[in-house]
């Protein structure tokens, strides 16, 4: 059971240092502050839906994926691992990263670009949730959507209460829990580099 949790945990946190929903809720408020609270509800409620299928999709299809495209799981490993040191490495320097930004676009739909696609369903999440839930059966699947969802509540909230989050953590607290998450998410995108490097070692040896 300990070890189960253990797992779950880990990958929560990769979700959660990789989405940063502090962060991503300053862009939120700023896409959807003259907005009506209703409209600011049905614009986080899609946004985040919208997110989850995505997720759930590659999390279910992993494999499928893999096979149809003669993809590893080692393969997996070391690109997801590289795209999520990315992400972390620009989070580090207090920035974000242009694999989870979007360029201005006319679309009136924020909720689907750029909320839901790229900014939390970007690649580096994509790579995150294909590596957890393909490297085993069902219960890393269940595990990996599970971890999902509970943060898309999470972030769900935290979107529903932007403007008095912003105004109680501040610029610098910001900049501080964006540098916080870059490390653990650069460490992650390592762990994973170096899953992949032993996988691939073992097989040729």
């Amino acid at each position: 059971m300990n070890l189960l949790f253990e797992h779950a945990l880990t990958v929560f946190m990769a979700f959660f240092a990789i989405m940063n929903p502090i962060a991503n809720t300053t862009v939120f408020a700023g896409l959807t502050g003259r907005m009506g609270k209703s409209e600011q509800v049905k614009v986080a409620v899609k946004s985040l839906t919208i997110t989850f299928v995505i997720i759930v999709l590659f999390s279910i299809l992993g494999k499928s994926i893999f096979h149809l495209f003669g993809i590893t799981l080692p393969a997996l490993r070391i690109t997801g691992g590289i795209l999520v040191f990315l992400v972390g490495y620009h989070m580090l320097q207090g920035k974000s990263s242009k694999l989870h930004t979007a360029e201005d676009n006319n679309d009136s739909d924020v909720a689907v670009s750029p909320l839901a696609v790229p900014l939390l369903a970007g690649p580096g999440t994509i790579a995150t949730a294909m590596n957890y839930s393909s490297a085993g059966g069902w219960g890393e699947i269940i595990i990996t959507i599970s971890a999902f969802a509970v943060l898309c509540l999470i972030t769900f909230v935290c979107f529903i209460f932007s403007s008095k989050i912003i105004s109680a953590i501040g610029e610098s607290g910001l900049g501080i829990v964006t540098r916080l998450m870059g490390l653990i998410l650069a460490v992650i995108g390592v762990e994973m580099l170096i899953g992949g490097v032993t996988d691939v070692i073992s097989t040729v040896s």
